[in-house]
């Protein structure tokens, strides 16, 4: 059923609409908490909407701020009632709420008006007292007799005339006699008392009537406490007090004490007390306020009833009168309009200028004659200012522009009355004197000197500028107009380079330097301005070193020996002042064996050394020469040329020409240099001709020394025929190999003629020992012969 019922409702929400307001429903008295008073949809399809309750009329906490949420599409939202909600149509029959819808910048308002109905059936019972447990009642046991204990709230109690009954039962001798309950709810302690029935707890199930057919129960539980034995007391305290009244608020007037636990004070009578206070806690009477008899007569006298009690059982107490008696004084000094003066005037003010006039009366003595008196705090002594009778005015010339002459004049008038004790009032005076820019700054005209060659934010000088107003030289320093390669410090005035100078270009500059005051008047946009020219002469330096054409120079040259030969004349010349022609050469690097030298700008190579020191082949010089400005100018600028000279030494060689461009890695033009480069390169076919005649040259030189060597060997040994045969024995045990390297020269042998050489002359036979063969042997050579 519950299902059903969410469907059913939400099927109603699709077709309701927010531009049906205002509504109107009606509820029963008898729904509770949770209960949907109105639902309903709207779209808003671009914007997250929202609904607000905005107020309920009259004023109640029965109803939740509407709930919002979003069902296939469209926003749903609700009304309900919330947990504290009783509704009673006998109290209240209708409530107005305000509701507001938001969608975007779309707003709408409209109200919801709820009729609550009567309804029969309703119990009209709620709260504790209506619950299980019921509603607690604690009294002491000495309550009177018949006294009212608690009364029972119901809705519509009087007007439907409801009947209330006790049903449950008081026998004795639990119940010391019963408790009655009356048409309006009030319950009534039973006509016996409740003494000596501590601890004990009445249950009382009570009966609540609304014409026919309606009722409700609900219980009460009548708890007795003991009545505690109280032995708090006052100590012993005089009941008579007297205060002057000139007591300041919160002044001690006197302090109470009381014996017992954590006893706590509090006063009784008068109530309210306006005059004065008790602490809680430790007893101290206290004033609340100012004591003025001549305003209020009654404050003559006050009679103070103060209770002590613990805090923990409040009804053990004691109770204590005290009378506090005030006895005027004369307790009020002069009063001044004005009761204080601050005033500020500028250091231009003349003499005798009214500062104010004060007027001061006494509130004791009206029309009394006061006594009027100026101390000065600050500067001590200071005659700036006087009083005439109760005027105050300026004395004497006000100036700021001298160290510690602008000050602060802080002093006090003293007014004295004639009263007993005397009293007296100070009217604190504080005349701050402010600056005046009264004189314009001034600076002397200056010159400065400085070199071409300086760098930037090189220092020139400074400007100085002077200004009589205090405090002094307060400047700042402005260029007004001018070149921009020069700039002024704002504050100190230094005139600094910015740029790069050039004699040549311009040797003079004119500054004009604007000074302007600050900081020297009350008034922080009140300048004063002055200037002055600035003069800047620009030394003459030499700052630009020689240029040469072409900065790198690559040569080639064809040394004889014994001959100088000129390489090169180096071209400098300085192209921002082309008047400029003396320079000095020398060379700085490269010249390993002193064999360059310089004749003026000519490179000279000198090749007239003999021995080891002669190159016998191509050799390359990289010589670094340094060409300076020479004259009285300084300082002396250098510039280095480069010169790489290759050295080709005389030889029987052939001789020839080529031509080569050299880049000069510079900005310069290239130069275009034509050098003679002696080389040797003969024809491929007579090096191949000559490597191979080399080869059999070195193979046939080895063969012969070899051939030599086992010659002289075999003369010396001059072995017999036995041990040559042993010998030829061994030899023919070798290889195949070894047989065919003899056979060789046998037939080179035999082809040759036999008047060749004596060398070829046989002495000695032997027999081969694998073929059996007999042969001739030259013992020299080697050689063989077959027989």
């Amino acid at each position: 059923m519950a299902l059903l019922r969410i469907l059913t409702l939400l099927l109603a929400l699709t077709v309701s609409e927010l531009h049906c307001l205002p509504w109107f429903i009606n509820v029963s008295e008898s729904q509770g908490p949770g209960t949907i008073l109105q639902s309903f949809s709207f779209n808003c399809t671009s914007h997250m909407p929202t609904l607000q309750l905005v107020h309920v009329q009259p004023p109640t906490t029965f109803f939740n701020p509407p709930s919002l949420t979003r069902w296939q599409g469209i926003y749903v939202g609700m009304v309900t009632l919330s947990s504290s909600a009783r509704l009673d149509a006998l109290s209240v029959n209708h409530y107005k709420l305000q509701l507001r819808f938001t969608c975007g910048n779309h707003v709408m308002e409209g109200p919801l008006s709820v009729d609550v109905r009567r309804d029969p059936g309703h119990s009209a019972c709620a709260g504790r007292f209506a619950s299980p447990a019921g509603e607690i009642i604690q009294v002491l046991e000495t309550v009177t007799p018949g006294a009212r204990l608690y009364t029972l709230l119901l809705p519509g109690l009087e007007v439907q005339r409801a009947q209330i009954n006790i049903i449950s039962a008081q026998d004795p001798p639990y119940f010391p006699g019963p408790f009655s309950i009356n048409g309006q709810g009030w319950l009534l302690v039973p006509s016996q008392g409740l003494k000596g029935q501590a601890e004990k707890v009445f249950q009382l199930q009570i009966l609540v009537t609304f014409g026919q057919n309606r009722s409700c129960l609900g219980m009460l539980k009548v708890k007795v406490l003991p009545v505690p034995s109280s032995l708090i007391s006052f100590l012993k305290q005089a009941s008579n007090i007297t205060i002057l009244e000139d007591l300041p608020p919160g002044g001690k007037v006197v302090q109470v004490r009381a014996r017992g636990f954590d006893v706590r004070y509090e006063i009784l009578s008068p109530v309210p007390c306006p005059l004065f206070s008790i602490g809680r806690a430790d007893g101290v009477i206290r004033t609340t306020a100012p004591l003025e008899l001549a305003q209020a007569a009654g404050a003559a006298v006050t009679r103070l009833r103060v209770k002590a009690y613990e805090r923990l059982r409040p009804w053990a107490s004691v109770e204590l009168e005290l009378t506090v008696n005030v006895r005027s004084v004369n307790r009020w000094p002069p009063r001044c309009l004005p009761a204080m003066l601050v005033t500020q005037i500028p250091e231009t003010t003349p003499v005798g200028t009214v500062l104010n006039t004060f007027t001061c009366a006494d509130p004791d003595s009206p029309g009394s004659i006061l006594d009027y008196q100026l101390q000065f705090h600050s500067p001590p002594g200071s005659a700036s200012l006087c009083l005439r009778d109760r005027v105050l005015e300026v004395n004497a010339t006000l100036d700021c522009d001298a160290r510690g002459a602008c000050f602060q004049h802080a002093a006090s008038i003293l007014v004295l009355d004639g009263g007993q004790p005397l009293m007296t009032t100070e009217v604190p005076v504080l005349v701050m004197v402010t600056p005046v820019n009264e004189f314009s700054p001034a600076c002397v005209p200056h010159k400065f000197r400085i070199r071409e060659d300086a760098g930037p934010h090189t220092l020139l000088g400074s400007v100085v500028g002077m200004d009589k107003d205090y405090p002094h030289n307060n400047i700042e320093y402005y260029i007004s107009g001018g070149p921009t390669i020069f700039s002024v410090d704002r504050l100190s005035g230094e005139v600094h380079l910015l740029g790069s100078l050039d004699y040549e270009l311009q040797t003079l500059y004119r500054l004009n330097v604007l000074l302007i005051d600050y900081g020297q008047d009350q008034d922080p946009t009140h300048h004063r301005s002055g200037s002055c020219t600035i003069t800047i002469e620009v030394e003459d330096v030499n700052d630009h070193a020689p240029e040469c054409q072409p900065p790198f120079q690559e040569l080639t040259i064809y040394a004889l020996l014994g001959h100088s030969v000129e390489v090169t004349k180096v071209s400098c010349w300085v192209p921002q002042e082309p008047q400029r022609l003396a320079f000095s050469y020398s060379i700085v690097g490269g010249n390993s064996q002193s064999r360059f030298s310089l004749q003026g700008a000519t490179l000279v190579y000198n090749n007239i050394l003999l021995g080891p020191l002669w190159p016998e082949q191509f050799y390359t010089y990289e010589l670094l020469i340094r060409v300076a400005d020479a004259g009285p100018s300084i300082p002396h600028l250098s510039t280095t040329a480069t010169v790489s000279v290759h050295l080709i030494p005389w030889s029987a060689s052939t001789v020839a020409t080529r031509t080569h461009r050299s880049t000069v890695p510079s900005v310069m033009t290239p130069l275009l240099v034509t050098d003679t480069e002696a080389f040797w390169q003969p024809e491929p076919w007579f090096v191949v001709v000559l490597t191979v005649t080399s080869a059999l040259f070195v193979l046939a030189l080895g063969w012969l020394l070899l051939r030599l060597f086992q010659g002289l060997v075999q003369m010396h040994q001059t072995p017999s025929k036995p041990a040559q045969a042993l010998l030829l024995n061994g030899i023919q045990g070798t290889e195949e190999s070894i047989q065919g390297f003899m056979e060789a020269p046998r037939m080179e042998m035999s082809q040759a003629p036999s008047s060749v050489d004596l060398s070829l002359h046989f002495d000695g036979r032997a027999q081969d020992s694998r073929t059996g063969r007999d042969y001739l042997f030259n013992t020299l050579t080697g050689a063989r012969r077959w027989l």
